[in-house]
């Protein structure tokens, strides 16, 4: 009889239910048309399960300007992901963290082109992962 109040109390919580997958994030991209990195990066974005919309612009500077990234944090493209800018070629792993977790911040950038990251394959060379627009300042979220 304990049981059968127990599991009359669970089932409307939700917690009697099998688990269902959440629906995946949407990602924006803005990048150059020209770029073969940035493919690479939404290639593999998407094969980690991102549905991922690109915006095509020969110029990407004023995305990063509007969005409000710190030019010392610029990369070659930039995207939006559930509230958060992600600038540059940052790791989808880093992405689902940020996801789950919901930091008060802007966002992730992995400043520059580093070698190492996806998009760019080239392994050897370790980065960091910035998050950044944080109320202490920015800091470091993963090194690779």
């Amino acid at each position: 009889m304990l049981l059968t109040a127990l599991a009359a109390t669970l089932v409307p919580m939700g917690l009697g239910r099998t688990a269902q997958a959440a629906p995946p994030a949407r990602l924006e991209v803005w990048q150059d048309p020209n770029c073969g990195c940035c493919e690479g990066w939404v290639a593999h974005m998407r094969a980690a399960g991102f549905e991922v919309t690109v915006h095509q612009t020969a110029n990407v500077v004023p995305i990063k300007v509007m969005s409000g990234v710190p030019e010392a944090l610029w990369s070659c493209h930039t995207a939006l992901v559930d509230g958060y800018l992600i600038e540059g070629h940052v790791p989808a792993a880093d992405v689902r963290r940020l996801l789950a977790e919901r930091p008060r911040a802007k966002g992730l950038s992995a400043p520059g082109m580093p070698p190492s990251s996806p998009g760019m394959d080239i392994p050897g060379t370790p980065y960091e992962v910035i998050l950044f627009g944080t109320p202490g300042g920015e800091g470091g979220w993963a090194r690779h």
